[in-house]
């Protein structure tokens, strides 16, 4: 969760309230019996209150949160700023009057309370209009970023679903199923078929149907078969409630891939990879037998299906690495 503060300069501070105490004292200025201790001491009052309601107001506004971007006016802020304004003021309206014991206190004190609520309310809706604002960048900032990531995502994405290594195999083996005249040979050519045109139509969605993307795996896992044989075995154990929930297309595709990426396949040594439900997770779990010479992996393929997990559910993904079994737990999303 992205948390900035909101700030405000403090030279515009100091000088707004410096401003705001010379502005307060023009009247005074403006007397026929013009008494200038008696106008600083009022300026000063006012430009020392002044910068006591910048700076209350400012650490009492809240942090800005990306989950959250409707802080901004409070009335129950704004009640306890005018009570806190309140009694700053009169302090303030005591000092005052031990340095200029001539004047009557009453009206003085009524006076400066009045101004300090006008004062108090003025920065408040000030400081919210400005929040508000800087609100609505951060949005647009996380916006771009967003978009930005979720870009780079989908390339990704689609260059691990074109992955021209398993078009290069499956031509492969098609062409040797076709030269041996094996009966299955239609069957296989519909599978990459069906494989690629799910490619097409699901590349440019964010979430898929579980059942569709059950789909997807199965043509894919029937084209791993004319290749590996007997070598790889997938079972499936979903509960039926789960097949309408959704899930990021290819997800599953890609975690099988992982699998045979780093594990060795082969008819002497089936590689085992199991797909269950459990505890609001989909599981792709499968047994740890590591190539000797692992291939070259860029790690992007698991940070990817994070990524998206993250930008659509905000949770990540459950990474279990042991000796004999790698699990990689999916959040369902409903």
């Amino acid at each position: 969760m992205n948390k900035t503060t909101f700030k405000i300069s403090n030279k515009i501070i100091w000088l707004s309230s410096f401003f705001l105490g010379v502005l307060t004292s023009v009247p005074k200025i403006a007397e026929h019996h013009f008494n200038p201790y008696e106008a600083l001491v009022d300026s000063t009052v006012t430009f020392l209150f002044a910068v006591f309601i910048w700076y209350y107001n400012i650490v009492t506004l809240p942090a800005y949160t990306s989950r959250d971007v409707a802080n901004g006016f409070s009335v129950l802020r704004l009640v306890k700023g005018l009570f806190w304004g309140i009694a700053v003021m009169f302090i303030l309206a005591c000092i005052q009057q031990f340095l200029l014991s001539h004047l009557n206190f009453g009206p003085v004190m009524l006076m400066f309370e009045v101004r300090g609520i006008l004062v108090n309310i003025m920065f408040y809706m000030f400081l919210n209009m400005a929040y508000q604002s800087y609100q609505n960048q951060q949005v647009g900032i996380e916006l771009e970023r967003t978009k930005s990531d979720n870009l780079g995502a989908q390339y990704e994405l689609l260059k691990q679903q074109v992955n021209p290594h398993f078009l290069f195999n499956s031509l492969n083996t098609l062409k040797y199923m076709v030269e041996s005249n094996d009966e299955h040979s239609v069957d296989f050519i519909l599978k990459l078929s069906n494989f690629y045109r799910f490619t097409l139509e699901s590349r440019k969605l964010d979430l898929i149907k579980l059942a569709d993307e059950l789909e997807i795996l199965d043509a894919y896992i029937f084209l791993l078969k004319a290749r590996f044989e007997e070598g790889i075995h997938l079972s499936v154990n979903i509960n039926a409630d789960y097949y309408q929930s959704l899930i990021p297309p290819f997800t599953l595709q890609l975690l099988v891939e992982n699998c045979i990426k780093h594990n060795v396949v082969s008819v002497t040594r089936p590689l085992q990879i199991r797909l269950y439900s459990a505890d609001g997770y989909i599981a792709v779990e499968n047994e740890v037998q590591l190539k000797r010479t692992p291939e070259a992996s860029t790690g992007m393929g698991l940070e990817n299906i994070n990524q998206r997990y993250i930008h659509l559910l905000n949770k990540t993904i459950s990474i279990e690495a042991g000796e004999t079994l790698f699990t990689i737990k999916l959040p369902v999303i409903s």
